[in-house]
Order: structure tokens, then sequence, then C-alpha cells
């Protein structure tokens, strides 16, 4: 059996930086730390972070008074942090830089005069987040129909806004029927689906060509890895997400003899050695790598934690 793998795949900067917050911030300040929500949406990363000390909570009133506190890699929204200022609590903020952009794109369209359209998944941490920082009018829609369905007159001064993890075609589908339906409309077209998003995507379809199966690692509340497993689907390629190597089934090989596999932004790649050699349990395996996009971003950690870390060396 050919294996192939997808280039790039797995951890982003974004998600490299969360990670890297709860670990250091467990170096300095000891353990435990507590992190609202998944740090990131994958649950070896959470279970590895709980086993160095990390405590991860749902809601604010579960942290304990004076006990250092992380935003996950989704942002969260201004009643969050009001309610963490309130109480003191000292923050280690690991929203992602580019939804950190986004939540600055939000603000500025509302300061312009502008309607926001938030364009992303109802119930998703990420929207839930960027929707408690924008103080103004904001409407969340998930499809081209959603979008005619809005009560707003064709003439209202409108700005869009995306999640940043969707599928870069179905976004374009839903910003043309906002273009269609509005006489005043301004937006970042998909700039805001982040680098990495994009990135993988485009190796999947790439990817698809050349096999006759394709796995994604990532978890099932993974929006980025949910979006992989659809495009590979749409390619016409049996397409499967999965968790861990655990979640195989032999049926699934039947007549492959290409197999792909790429992964979510917030799988490790210890996940994906973990299918490979469960692949090669079943008979011998070729692995190879197809060319792609080698992503050298990193992203900045909080001043507070780099100031904290100097403090303690000097």
């Amino acid at each position: 059996m050919r294996i192939i793998l997808a280039q790039p795949r797995g951890f982003c900067a974004g998600v490299v930086r969360a990670i890297d917050i709860v670990e250091r911030a467990l170096d300095r300040y000891g353990a435990p730390v507590f992190v609202r929500h998944e740090i990131v949406h994958n649950r070896r990363v959470v279970d590895l972070l709980r086993a160095k000390g990390a405590r991860f909570v749902e809601e604010l009133h579960e942290v304990p008074a004076g006990a250092v506190t992380v935003f996950s890699a989704h942002g969260v929204g201004r009643e969050v942090e009001a309610a963490a200022a309130a109480r003191g609590l000292p923050v280690l903020d690991a929203t992602c830089p580019l939804v950190s952009k986004v939540h600055t794109e939000g603000r500025r369209y509302i300061a312009q005069g502008r309607t926001v359209i938030l364009i992303g998944h109802a119930g998703h941490p990420e929207v839930e987040g960027t929707l408690g920082q924008i103080p103004g009018e904001v409407h969340l829609v998930g499809s081209a129909a959603a979008v005619d369905a809005l009560a707003l007159p064709a003439d209202r001064p409108v700005a869009y806004v995306t999640q940043t993890t969707l599928s870069v075609d179905d976004t374009r589908v839903v910003i043309d029927a906002l273009r269609r339906r509005f006489t005043d409309l301004v937006g970042p077209d998909t700039r805001d689906i982040c680098y990495a998003t994009q990135n993988r995507q485009t190796a999947v379809r790439e990817l698809a060509k050349r096999v006759d199966l394709l796995l994604v690692v990532g978890a099932s509340n993974s929006s980025n890895s949910n979006r992989l497993r659809e495009i590979g689907s749409e390619q016409g390629v049996p397409c499967y997400l999965i968790a861990d190597a655990r979640a195989l089934r032999p049926e699934w090989l039947r007549g492959a003899e290409a197999v792909g596999i790429t992964a979510g932004a917030s799988a490790p790649e210890s996940l994906v050695q973990e299918v490979i050699a469960a692949l090669g349990q079943l008979g011998p395996v070729e692995v190879s790598t197809l060319p792609g996009i080698v992503e050298d971003i990193s992203f900045k950690l909080p001043a507070a934690l780099v100031e904290a870390e100097a403090s303690a060396a000097s």
C-alpha cells in the first residue's frame, strides 16, 4: 500500500502558540493553570496538557480566585474579558492572532457606521467570541439562503467578516450572495480565512487526485478538520474523519492501493504517525509526502508571559 501524506498538515502557528502558552505558564507559575474551554479542539492535546497540570473549565466562575487563567485559541467575548478583570484573574490570552484580526476588522466596520455580517457556524467558540467582540449590530449567516433571509434593506451599509476555519469555496458562495443582496458592501473577500486553513484545503484537493481513500486526522468538533473531510468527499474520493488510529476500519481499505492522510490544524503529528503504524500492521506500506507549501510562520507570545519569564530569569 502506498501512503501519501499531505503537505502541509497538522499544527498551525496559532495552535503551536496556544499550546506553548499553556506549557510555559505551567513552567513559570506551576500547576494548576486554568484554561477556559479546550485550548484547541483535540482530545490528545487536551489530555496531555491536563496530565501536566492544566485544568479545563467551561466558565470563569469555575476558576479559583487568583488562579492563572488562559483563554483558548478560539477567542472570547468582551464580557468574558470583563468578568476576568472584575475578579482580578491573571489572564494569558491565547487567542489566535488571525482571529484577533477579525475582531479588529469587525470593530472598525462598526465604527464606520456599517452593519456587520459574520459568516460562520452558529455555536462555534470562535464565532461566539467574535460576536462578543463586536459592539454593534451583527448578523450571523452560514449560507447563501441565510443571506437572502436577512431582514435588512438592500441599500444598508454593510460589511462582512468571516470565521477563520471555513471552507474557502463555501465562503465565496456566501460572499457572492452578499454582493447580490447589498449595494453598499465592503469586506476582505476570503482573506480572513487563515493561511493555514487555505493551505490545508488546497493540499487536500491535490492529494485527492492521487489516492483511492483519504483519511483526515482530527477531532469531530474541529471546524477545519470537518472542512477537510468535506472537501475530500467533494473530490469524489471516499473520505473519513478519524480521531486516531483506533477509528480505522479495515473495510475502508479494501481495494485501496493509495491512501492519503492529512490532519486538521489542531491535530498533532503523533496521531498521523500512529495511523501510519496501524496501516503498516495490515501489510507492507510505502510512505511519501506530496510536495506542498512549507509553513514557517510563528506568532509572538503574550507580553505578560514574556515579561514574567524575563523577570524570573534575571
